[in-house]
């Protein structure tokens, strides 16, 4: 990895054109970010991705579906997980993104992971964009290493951490919190030299289901800090409480809520499946395309 301190890269200005790797990802349309869990405890489709073939298939799967970005997460971040040894999620991971950057040399990938280690053996490795769950608070090390690499970074906000997250979340009002609690961050990175920031309000991290429509109702107004916005909405528990079903069948509600994200400002969408988020945000431009008041 090489410092960039000496020569920043400039945000555009709209802050929706990412420098990944000397590649331009354009966020000025939203685009579709594909999960590909290889953990066998995710929430929804934990265990389906292990072996070298499934994975494969997934991955294009996603593709052919729209995606721009495969996610790839080695460890379950599901409420009630607790967090995996270092060096297993490094033995999942790596050969995973060696797998598919290989099959699919055109796709960008990001990685889902908190560990600055498992940052740093990503870029070797050639990944375009890391996500982290934590905002670079659980790692002392991880902002640091972001500006290494000079790769665009997700920035999430989470109440707790996954193990305890979701038993009693409490906020006075959780839109400004979030809010100050992105902004600082934002704020942070950028003095560390980290130009290309993404967004992410945490859909489900440490919020009652009354936390979540209350940001997703109010998704527009995390667009003040000129950042781009990812929605982590696929077949959350708040989908499932309100309408009383399983992940499984919760592709309909993933769908609605994205349609929603979309008319808030979101930029990213993340989702399990991506042929219907695609149809979400080619729907949203038709319908945005003919409005002419309000």
């Amino acid at each position: 990895m090489s410092q960039n301190d000496s020569s920043p890269v400039t945000p555009h200005p709209t802050g929706k054109l990412l420098n990944c790797r000397g590649r331009l990802l354009d966020l000025s349309k939203p685009v579709v970010m594909g999960i590909l869990n290889i953990s066998p405890d995710s929430f929804y489709d934990g265990g389906k991705f292990t072996e070298e073939s499934g994975i494969l298939k997934k991955a294009e799967e996603l593709i052919t579906g729209g995606a721009q970005i495969i996610d790839i997460g080695a460890a379950s971040y599901r409420p009630g997980a607790e967090m995996i040894p270092e060096s297993l999620e490094m033995e999942r991971l790596i050969p995973a993104l060696k797998l598919i950057s290989g099959k699919f040399p055109d796709i960008f990938i990001s990685v889902d992971t908190w560990r600055s280690s498992l940052v740093r053996a990503a870029y070797e490795h050639g990944a375009h964009i890391i996500n982290d769950i934590s905002g670079g608070l659980l790692d002392p090390q991880m902002a640091s290493t972001v500006a290494e690499t000079g790769l665009p970074y997700i920035l999430m906000h989470m109440q707790g951490v996954p193990a305890t997250m979701q038993k009693d979340p409490v906020y006075e009002d959780v839109v400004p919190e979030v809010l100050s609690f992105l902004q600082e961050r934002v704020a942070f990175m950028r003095n560390l030299g980290i130009h290309d920031i993404i967004i992410d309000p945490g859909f489900g991290f440490g919020k009652t289901t009354g936390h979540n429509f209350t940001l997703l109702a109010n998704l527009n107004v995390f667009q003040v800090l000129g950042c781009p916005i990812l929605a982590g909405l696929s077949r959350k528990s708040m989908i499932n409480k309100v309408l009383h079903i399983k992940p499984e069948n919760a592709l309909n509600g993933t769908s609605i809520l994205n349609t929603l994200a979309l008319l808030g400002g979101a930029n990213i969408l993340r989702v399990h499946d991506a042929k219907e988020a695609t149809e979400c945000i080619r729907l949203v431009e038709q319908y945005q395309s003919f409005r002419k008041w309000g």
